[in-house]
């Protein structure tokens, strides 16, 4: 039996539940299709200890509704892992989402019929739906990378992944734990383990910068203070550059006088957290502008750690600040001072294997009761090419984009009409906040799709050309940044044989809106708006 949908969207987090309210309220009949036991994305599978929003709660949260803004408290400025998912599963009972949600319902394959304009996408466990629009709203970190090492198996310990974190409580007190990795899963959990294991070994093979999370509580005032004026700090918001609601210094950072420039820097620290990169206009962009923040941080960093060898090995000094996307802590270099707590720098001494009792570097070899891969995702794609999905012609969407993601404005595919893909790509994504760009690509697909039902037009797809084009302006763009720089995940990097190629798009939120609104604005240039006539027995 195949159910017939309007709208079939996969992933259940922040932005497939947004898609479903949104286009529910628009008379759409809409199912969602959840891989996981319970909704919540990318804040249901990383459990793991410390993990915590790098963007202030307030601004982490929906717009769409101005009575859940005001009836939701927020307890911390950057909210924790569980704090996020309660809110998520409020705004799915406040508007009774979980009727259309399908559980531990994982897509396999997507097919679209060209007669019809109509895709066909079945799940792993055989059920099939029929849908005129599929949107992949599956998130940009959600598939892990695959890591292991010779021996593995051989271990008699316990292995965790920081991105699909055991739901029973994980006991640490007596236990020799290791850590592999130094992104922000590793970077978050390293102080909060330190506190409870007998022993801490952190494997990093890359220092990076990281951003003190000026975390507090929200007090009773600046919650009323916020609510008292939500809508001004979201526009705020929606013309910032990065969707943080920040307004860079407009002078070059090289300009400012050394010590109005550290003043800026020294406020910035000790408030913005990940808006650091924004005290001024040009660090991203110019290398003499950001070797001012780098050499900031770096001396910040070398305030924290007394160890002089532990320091030199935490301190990032071969690439420009922020062309890594920088973590959020909370005590991460301090935990290092710890008498239990060591560092190993696999770049020095690499992992050769693990062992029955632990792991063995080129070095040395380490005692281990538990190891925990913090080793980061198969970022943008990893997601959205683990299904088959198959457009025109027969051609797959893992063969279209063999050399790396195309798209027109991050949303559409040439060659997959009316599949939608949500902060994808192409799309400012990671290098915003990510929620806020959600809100404004669903908007936008909101508008069209009425507007496509008004004018019984059941077919969108985005042109050869217009992919071309904004692809070409996507790669434009970041040759105006420091990101090229740098090989990161936003390139590609870290994945074997992936397709090296700049994925987000770094033009801003601000002008990207903008370009989203001449685009509705112009009738949809880029798009090919068709009526596929509908046969009886479709």
């Amino acid at each position: 039996m195949t159910t017939l949908v309007d709208a079939l969207v996969v992933g259940a987090g922040f932005a497939g539940l947004r898609t479903l309210h949104t286009l529910r309220a628009q008379g759409f009949s809409v199912v969602v299709l959840e891989a996981g036991e319970a909704i919540g994305g990318v804040w249901q599978f990383n459990q793991y200890p410390g993990a915590r929003c790098d963007v202030e709660s307030y601004d982490y949260s929906y717009r769409f509704s101005p009575e859940l803004e005001q009836e939701w408290r927020w307890s911390e400025r950057y909210a924790t892992q569980p704090e996020i998912l309660r809110y998520i599963n409020h705004v799915a009972d406040r508007f009774d989402l979980r009727r259309d949600i399908e559980l531990n319902t994982r897509m396999e394959r997507a097919i679209f019929d060209e007669a019809t304009a109509r895709w066909t996408v079945e799940a792993s466990d055989g059920r099939r739906w029929n849908a005129e629009k599929l949107i992949l709203a599956v998130g940009q970190l959600s598939t892990p990378k695959a890591t292991r090492y010779p021996g593995q198996d051989d271990f008699a310990g316990r292995i965790i992944s920081s991105a699909r974190w055991p739901r029973d409580p994980v006991d640490f007190a007596g236990k020799r734990v290791a850590i592999i990795g130094t992104g922000s899963s590793g970077v978050q959990m390293t102080p909060v383990i330190a506190k409870e294991a007998a022993h801490l070994t952190v494997f990093q093979r890359t220092a990076n910068y990281s951003i003190p999370a000026a975390n507090a509580p929200v007090t009773d005032a600046e919650d009323s203070a916020v609510k008292a004026d939500y809508p001004a700090r979201r526009e705020a918001a929606r013309n910032s550059p990065s969707g943080l609601g920040f307004v860079p210094d407009t002078r070059a950072a090289i300009d400012v006088p050394e010590d109005e420039r550290t003043a800026a820097f020294e406020a910035a620290w000790n408030r913005l957290g990940f808006g650091f990169a924004l005290t001024f206009k040009d660090i991203l962009l110019d290398q003499r502008s950001n070797d001012t923040a780098s050499a900031f941080i770096r001396a910040k960093i070398a305030e924290q750690v007394d160890d002089p060898a532990v320091r030199a090995k935490l301190t990032p000094g071969d690439f420009p600040f922020g062309t890594r996307r920088p973590s959020v802590d909370s005590g991460y270099f301090t935990a290092f001072n710890r008498p239990n707590v060591a560092l190993v720098d696999i770049s020095e001494t690499p992992i050769e294997r693990f062992t029955e009792g632990g792991i063995k570097t080129s070095a040395a070899e380490y005692p281990f009761d538990i190891v925990i891969y913090a080793t980061g995702f198969d970022a943008f794609t990893g997601s959205l090419l683990k299904p088959e999905i198959v457009g025109r012609g027969g051609r797959t969407l893992r063969e279209a984009w063999a050399a790396g993601p195309t798209s027109f404005l991050g949303i559409g595919v040439n060659g997959f009409p009316n599949m939608f893909v949500i902060v994808g790509p192409g799309s400012p994504s990671l290098l915003s906040n990510v929620l806020l760009s959600t809100e404004e690509q669903v908007d936008w697909l909101a508008t069209l799709f009425e507007r496509c039902r008004a004018d019984a037009i059941n077919e969108i797809e985005a042109t050869a050309a217009a992919e071309r084009d904004w692809v070409a302006h996507v790669n434009e763009k970041a040759r105006e940044t420091l990101y090229l720089k740098t090989p990161s995940y936003y390139m590609g990097a870290e994945m074997p044989g992936k397709p090296q190629v700049f994925m987000p798009y770094s033009g801003g939120v601000r002008g990207y809106r903008r370009i989203l609104e001449r685009t509705a604005a112009s009738g949809y240039e880029g798009l090919t708006l068709r009526t596929v006539a509908q046969h009886a027995d479709a």
